[in-house]
């Protein structure tokens, strides 16, 4: 008889069987396991990196101001960025961006646009994005070259005198200047104004004339009341002006135009002892800046702020950008860092080295470098001029507004200088503060900013160079990498929060703290200074 497979055989049926029950079982749990984990990494919540805004404008004007795709943001790479942002490290807090409404582009606006013409462009000038967002503007205590006629707020015929101002009077001024700045005041009320005289009345003056001299010394206190007389007036319309200077231009006397010599020991003298107690415990506050003059000389300021009778009033310095460089202001900075420094003069022109445009100096050696070495403000010269250069009664023949108005038709061109602003001005809110971003060596400049309101960064880089570069910028943990076209300038704006929250552009409302009641960020306490290039010249902050 024949035995069952035998007990071997039954062994190695039950053997397979077993085996192949574990192995699926085993093959279940391992699918299990991984349907779990796909789910666990589903359900865990990721930062959103943050998308990069960018506006790009080209030297050949091929693009101005355009948005572009928003640029994306990853996580930090182990390579080192050419670019490295530092949003703790902080330097001064910024007040703004504007131009300068004199008598000219105050009469162009007035008697060459219709009231709808002029109001749709001081709302684009002055307005909130998508508008200029200009903030800041300045006056002519009198006649500027940009002027229809030669004139102060007090003129007497040759040989009276007026001490006591008497005869003080805005009428100059009530047609164009004043209705202009009421309206550009109802576009946007947080407007900061600085008023700045190119003379003193001629019988103020050795020459007896608004051209050259000096001023004599028995009127210094009558020019100083003259001063505040024009900023009383001036509230009485409705006008408050945020700063005073005591002298255009003090160390250059013109011969077509208004003009006077005020030496530094002048001015002292004229600030500690006149307009500094005038102006002190005044509310709300007239800051005097001194010098509103050329970076070429620092010794001025520095002499007028030598005077501790003086610097006691002086709450910083005004700069013009016609002559030196603006590390004259670095210079001043670090003699007396609680003082702030303000652009307050710069004019495009067409002039010979303007023939293939303005874009690029104004945004990097004027604009970037200048906030680089400290401005809490820039403030260009004409805001609009004709098409003839003017209208002006002597001075310069070639100067640029920020706008043109065609003084037949009423057309409104906008210039190279109103695309280097806008760069700033329409995202660098006022109380924005610098911070910290290294330089590179490619011919690239930059400088960022963290805006109060919403925290978003902001960054302007410039490229000089005649070809692409491609440039990496790294925040804390996260990096963006873009390749700027030849001869550009571009703004870039993100939220450093990874919320993926827009960044915020809006102007800030009338309720806000004002920015310029605060003295100015300095430099984060233990942190080293630092050189960096721009163009050919090294800073060093």
């Amino acid at each position: 008889m024949d035995e069952p497979k035998g007990v071997s055989g039954w062994i190695a049926i039950a053997s397979v069987a077993l085996i192949t029950l574990f192995a699926l079982a085993a093959l279940q749990w391992q699918r299990h396991m991984h349907s779990a984990i796909e789910s666990s990494v589903a359900s865990t919540p990721h930062p959103v990196l943050p998308g990069v805004e960018l506006w790009l404008s080209t030297a050949d004007r091929r693009l101005r101001l355009a948005r572009q795709p928003d640029v994306e943001m990853s996580a930090t790479e182990p390579e080192p960025a050419d670019v490295v942002i530092d949003i703790d490290r902080k330097y001064q807090s910024i007040v703004g961006f504007g131009a300068a409404l004199t008598d000219s582009s105050a009469w162009l606006l007035q008697n060459k646009l219709n009231e709808r013409q002029r109001g749709a462009l001081l709302q684009e000038l002055f307005g909130p994005p998508p508008g200029l967002n200009l903030n800041m503007t300045r006056l002519t205590i009198g006649a500027s070259d940009f002027s229809l006629q030669h004139y102060t707020l007090d003129d007497l015929p040759v040989g009276e005198v007026d001490p006591t101002l008497l005869h003080f009077n805005v009428a100059s001024n009530l047609r164009d200047v004043i209705p202009t700045m009421r309206e550009v005041l109802s576009v946007n009320p947080q407007l900061r104004t600085i008023a700045s005289p190119w003379s003193a009345p001629a019988w103020m003056k050795t020459s007896a004339n608004l051209i050259g001299g000096e001023l004599l010394p028995q009127f210094e206190s009558a020019y100083a009341d003259y001063l505040v007389k024009y900023l009383d007036t001036y509230r009485g319309y409705g006008i408050p002006i945020f700063a005073l200077t005591l002298q255009n231009e003090p160390g250059f006397v013109p011969v077509t135009y208004p003009g006077m010599e005020v030496p530094a020991a002048t001015r002292a003298r004229i600030i500690s002892q006149y307009l500094g107690p005038a102006l002190a415990g005044r509310k709300p506050k007239t800051r005097i800046l001194d010098w509103d003059h050329n970076w070429d000389t620092p010794e001025q300021p520095l002499s007028v702020l030598a005077d501790p009778d003086a610097a006691r009033y002086v709450d910083g310095i005004a700069w013009h950008c016609y002559s030196g460089s603006p590390y004259a202001q670095g210079q001043v900075h670090r003699a007396y860092p609680r003082k702030d420094a303000y652009i307050t003069e710069c004019s495009g022109g067409d002039w010979e080295s303007a023939r293939n445009g303005e874009l690029m100096w104004f945004t990097r050696d004027l604009l970037l470098a200048g906030l680089r070495q400290w401005a809490r403000g820039v403030v260009y010269w004409n805001l609009a001029l004709d098409e003839q250069h003017g209208p002006h009664f002597g001075g310069c023949d070639l100067c640029k507004g920020v706008v043109t108005i065609d003084s037949r038709t009423g057309e409104v061109s906008r210039n190279d200088e109103y695309y280097a602003f806008a760069h700033f001005s329409r995202f660098v809110l006022p109380d924005a503060v610098r911070v910290g971003s290294t330089a590179t060596d490619k011919g690239i400049d930059n400088v960022a900013f963290q805006n109060a309101s919403g925290g978003s960064v902001v960054l302007v880089m410039v490229n000089s160079n005649a070809d692409a570069r491609r440039v990496s910028v790294m925040q804390d943990q996260t990096r963006f990498h873009y390749t700027l076209p030849a001869q550009s300038v571009a703004t870039f704006v993100w939220n450093p929060e990874p919320t993926g929250k827009p960044a915020d552009t809006t102007r800030p409302s009338p309720a806000d703290s004002s920015p310029v009641d605060s003295p100015p960020v300095e430099k984060a306490p233990g942190a080293t200074a630092t050189s960096e290039t721009i163009g050919e010249r090294q800073v060093i902050e």
